[in-house]
């Protein structure tokens, strides 16, 4: 987003930021299509046209959300072992989009990122390049870990259940009674014995990440980490 110093100052109690924070938490609460100029002026106790002093346009707005996003995500360390720096990386990406949901579809697609988004992806570039990833495998690595973050909070987010006790209760309830053993012996047999079990698919992400880092160390040049090195 481009720097505008008079954008910032305060005008009738407004500013960049409340301006920011009000639209990201009207969107967390109601959804980003509940969001428009109009409405977010009328829960800041101001005109549409005020906001304008701000954010040049709707596009401008969702560029500063987003980047409020990205300042909320861990960045990854280039020192010590990438395996653990990108786990805690893609674990936090994961927490902070369960938190604001309406921001998967609109992470990838500002042409105009804020710095926190730039130092986001500078931050995780240059992990796996300091880890001996080479350009093309360092983008393979980074597209292939976005979008299984993105993917999986998606799917969470349309889950009929939150917990896995509700989990349970529905396996026994509504989906167990759809499943005879007869016609979906596999099926059956799974959810009784996931149900008997007391699983919770909240493991699935570690899982998940735990098997995409490994398959990428296979991936990483170790003497590609020298050449780096020497180069910076």
């Amino acid at each position: 987003m481009a720097e505008d110093e008079g954008r910032d100052a305060p005008r009738g109690g407004l500013n960049m930021e409340r301006v920011l924070r009000e639209a990201l938490r009207l969107a967390d609460a109601e959804g980003i299509e509940a969001l428009s100029m109009r409405r977010l002026g009328r829960e800041l106790g101001a005109g549409a046209m005020s906001l304008y002093h701000y954010v040049a346009n709707k596009d401008e707005l969702l560029d500063g959300m987003v980047d409020l996003v990205f300042a909320e995500i861990e960045l990854p360390s280039s020192e010590g072992d990438w395996r653990k720096a990108m786990r805690r990386r893609s674990t936090s990406a994961r927490d902070v989009l369960v938190r604001h949901p309406w921001a998967v579809s609109l992470m990838e697609s500002r042409s105009h990122p804020g710095p926190a988004n730039l130092r986001h992806r500078e931050a995780v570039v240059a992990c796996l390049r300091r880890a001996g990833f080479s350009i093309e495998m360092a983008t393979h690595a980074n597209w292939l870990l976005d979008s299984y973050v993105y993917g999986f909070v998606l799917q969470l987010a349309t889950l009929p259940f939150d917990t896995a006790d509700e989990l349970a209760v529905m396996a026994e309830e509504v989906f167990l009674p759809q499943l005879p053993p007869a016609e979906y012996p596999y099926l059956n047999e799974s959810a009784a014995a996931l149900v008997a079990a007391g699983y919770d698919p909240a493991h699935e992400f570690a899982f998940g990440l735990d098997v995409i880092i490994a398959a990428l160390e296979r991936l990483r040049d170790p003497d590609g980490l020298a050449s780096i090195n020497e180069a910076g």
